[in-house]
C-alpha cells in the first residue's frame, strides 16, 4: 500500500532546496508535486486542498534548526499533516460496557465484511483475551452464513446459527440473549452487503442498529475502490452513527487514497487495516506509523510487534547464535527464515516497514512474494538432509531429482540456490560484529529526515 504515493512524495521532498528558512519560492514547486502525488493516489479533492493549505501555512517562514536542513524540516511538516489527516493516533475498539459488547459490521457487497468479522474475532480473542460470538444477519446470501461458520471454526470462536427464513433483527437479538446467558464478552454481527443507493436495505440496517444498539458500528470498505470508498463512507455515515472504519484489501492497493480521505469525509477513525487473506491479516491502524511509511521512513514499531507475536524466538536465537559464532547458515535455516518471513506478511510486507526500503519493495514485486517463497520451501523440502547441510554437492542429477520432486524446473532450483548463497554471504558478515558495520553502511541509504544532522 502507498507505493505510488511514497515514490512520488520521496522524489518531491528530495528536490526541495533553500537556505536558513523555507520560503514561498522554494516550496512552490514541491507543493505542486505533492498535490499531484495526492491526486494521483486518488485522494479526495477537498482533502488535497486542505492538506496543501495547512502544509504551506506551517512551512512559510519557519526558522530552520541548525541541525536540520530545509528539506528535513519540510518532511517533518508533511509527516505531521499526514498524521493529522488520518487521525493522529490509533483509536482502539470501545469495550467499556456491560458484556456482551455488541459490534455491527456494515458495508457494500464484496467489501470483505464476513472475512473481517473472522479476523476481528481472532484479534479480540488473542489480543484482548475475550470470549467472542459471531452471528450472520445476512439472510440474502446463504453462502455468507456458511462462510462465517467456517471462519468461526478456523479462529476457534463460537458461532450462532441462523438461516434465510429468519429476520435480521430476530437473529441478532437471539444471539445477544444467548451471549448474555453464556457470559460471552463480545458479539460480532455480520450484516448483508448493500448498495448505498438501496433505500430498502439501508432502512433495514437502520432498524437492526436501533434494535441491538451496538457499542461499535464499523464500516467495512475496500481500499481499492479509492475515492469511491470515501463517497460510500459518506452515504453510510448519513444512515448510521458509525464509530470507525475497517479498510480492507490494502495489500492490493498501491495508491492509498482511501486511507487519507475517509477520516476527513466521515469524521470517524480508521481502526483496522485488512492486509491479506489469512485470518490473522488484520492490523490496528496507527496514523503516525502509516505517515512514516508513506514518506519512506518505514514502520519499525509495527515490525517489532509482528516479530514479537509471530516469530519463534527460541529458534531465531538459536540460528543467530550459530551464525554469530561460526558463520554457518544451512538450507534448513534458510527454510525456517522463509516460513517466519511469510508469517509476518512476506518479504514485501517486511520491506515496506523497513526505513528506506519501500521503493525497493516495489522493484522486487513478483520476485519474493508468497508464491515464490512457497516454491522455494518446496524445493528445499525435496532435498535430503545431507543436501540441506552441504548444498555444494547439489549438481546436475541431484538438481533434476529435486526439481521433479518439487514440481518445478531445474532453473528454479538454480535460482533458489543462488538466492541462498547470497543470503549465506550476508549471514557470514554477521560473524564477529559484522552486522553493526552493515547497519552503519545502510545509514547512508536512508531517506531525508531520518537522521537529523546527516
Amino acid at each position: 500500500m502507498f507505493e505510488n504515493l511514497s515514490d512520488r512524495l520521496s522524489q518531491s521532498l528530495r528536490n526541495i532546496s533553500g537556505r536558513g528558512r523555507l520560503t514561498e519560492d522554494n516550496i512552490k514547486d514541491t507543493l505542486r508535486e505533492v498535490r499531484m502525488a495526492l491526486l494521483e493516489a486518488d485522494v479526495a479533492l477537498p482533502v488535497v486542498k486542505e492538506f496543501i493549505s495547512k502544509v504551506k501555512e506551517r512551512a512559510l517562514g519557519v526558522e530552520v534548526n541548525k541541525n536540520l536542513n530545509p528539506g528535513q524540516v519540510f518532511v517533518k511538516i508533511v509527516q505531521a499533516e499526514l498524521e493529522a489527516a488520518m487521525g493522529e493516533a490509533n483509536t482502539p475498539l470501545n469495550l467499556a460496557t456491560q458484556p456482551p459488547a455488541v459490534m455491527m459490521m456494515a458495508g457494500l457487497q464484496g467489501a470483505g465484511k464476513t472475512t473481517s468479522v473472522g479476523k476481528l474475532a481472532r484479534f479480540l480473542k488473542e489480543k484482548h483475551k475475550k470470549k467472542v460470538l459471531v452471528v450472520s444477519a445476512d439472510v440474502y446470501r446463504p453462502a455468507a452464513i456458511a462462510q462465517l461458520e467456517r471462519l468461526a471454526a478456523e479462529v476457534e470462536v463460537e458461532f450462532f446459527p441462523s438461516n434465510i427464513e429468519q429476520k435480521p433483527v430476530a437473529i441478532a437479538t437471539a444471539a445477544i440473549d444467548y451471549a448474555r446467558k453464556k457470559f460471552i464478552d463480545v458479539v460480532l454481527v455480520d450484516t448483508a452487503g448493500r448498495l448505498a443507493i438501496d433505500e430498502a436495505m439501508m432502512a433495514e440496517i437502520k432498524a437492526l442498529h436501533a434494535a441491538i444498539k451496538p457499542i461499535e458500528t464499523l464500516f467495512v470498505v475496500d481500499a481499492m475502490t479509492g475515492q469511491d470508498a470515501a463517497n460510500t463512507a459518506r452515504a453510510f455515515g448519513e444512515a448510521l452513527p458509525l464509530t470507525g472504519v475497517i479498510l480492507t484489501k490494502v495489500d492490493g492497493d498501491a495508491r492509498g487514497g482511501a486511507a487519507l480521505s475517509i477520516r476527513h469525509i466521515t469524521g470517524q477513525p480508521i481502526k483496522f487495516l485488512g492486509v491479506g487473506e489469512k485470518n490473522d491479516a488484520l492490523e490496528p491502524f496507527h496514523p503516525d506509523r502509516i505517515a512514516s511509511r508513506i514518506l519512506g521512513m518505514g514502520d519499525v514499531l509495527s515490525l517489532i510487534e509482528q516479530v514479537e507475536s509471530k516469530v519463534d524466538r527460541e529458534k531465531a536465537e538459536k540460528v543467530a547464535s550459530k551464525v554469530m559464532k561460526s558463520g554457518k547458515f544451512s538450507l534448513e535455516d534458510f527454510r525456517d527464515q522463509l516460513q517466519q518471513m511469510r508469517s509476518m506478511g512476506g518479504m514485501m510486507g517486511l520491506m515496506d516497514k523497513l526505513p528506506g526500503m519501500g521503493q525497493m519493495a516495489g522493484k522486487m514485486q513478483g520476485q519474493m512474494d508468497d508464491k515464490v517463497t512457497v516454491r522455494m520451501e518446496a524445493i528445499i523440502n525435496s532435498m535430503t538432509r545431507q543436501e540441506r547441510e552441504h548444498p555444494d554437492i547439489i549438481k546436475g542429477s541431484r538438481k533434476r531429482r529435486i526439481a521433479a520432486g518439487s514440481g518445478v524446473q531445474v532453473q528454479d532450483v538454480n535460482r533458489m540456490l543462488k538466492q541462498f548463497t547470497q543470503m549465506q554471504k550476508m549471514m557470514k558478515k554477521m560473524k564477529g560484529g559484522g552486522m553493526a558495520k552493515m547497519m552503519r553502511q545502510m545509514g547512508g541509504k536512508m531517506p531525508p529526515g531520518m537522521f537529523p544532522g546527516r
